[in-house]
């Protein structure tokens, strides 16, 4: 999570990707729809490239202009704008309600995005959930995990989630 959050966490590249996935491609593009500083907009371009959530490809020469594209990595953070976009309309909406909809082009119908277990389809509940050291996680880390697990307990004692 903290290794996504470093990505994601500041203010623009969410909204870059969520042009990206709307169809914007090209830098003066970015600029124009969100009012981004050329410079910002540079460096948040250039991280996610270097990420390999955006490819890079010139389409022009004399100057040389670049367009950018999602990669496969890149595609698959949908999901992550799309839970956003979903708690955002359901607690930041006005009373008018969300400011864009997400539509189904098949159906025209609106979309409500929710996190779903992929082997089961149902939704996610964290209350059902607990973490726990996935074979990643190296052994410096697993002794601080177990120490946080400890803290958890002592503090609020026995949950059903150690989450």
């Amino acid at each position: 999570m903290a290794r996504t959050a470093d990505l994601l966490g500041d203010w623009w590249t969410p909204l870059v990707l969520r042009e990206a996935f709307f169809g914007s491609r090209r830098f003066d593009d970015f600029v124009e729809i969100l009012g981004i500083s050329r410079n910002t907009l540079t460096e948040r371009l250039a991280r996610l490239v270097d990420e390999g959530v955006l490819a890079k490809t010139a389409y022009q020469e004399s100057p040389t202009r670049y367009e950018y594209t999602l990669t496969e990595k890149g595609r698959a953070l949908f999901g992550v704008l799309a839970s956003m976009i979903r708690w955002g309309d359901d607690w930041l909406a006005s009373e008018e309600g969300p400011p864009v909809e997400l539509v189904d082009l098949s159906t025209g119908e609106v979309v409500r995005p929710v996190v779903v277990d992929e082997r089961t389809g149902k939704p996610i509940d964290h209350r059902a959930l607990r973490a726990r050291p996935g074979p990643g996680m190296g052994e410096a880390e697993r002794a601080r995990f177990a120490e946080r697990r400890a803290l958890r307990r002592h503090v609020s004692g026995p949950a059903r989630s150690d989450v």
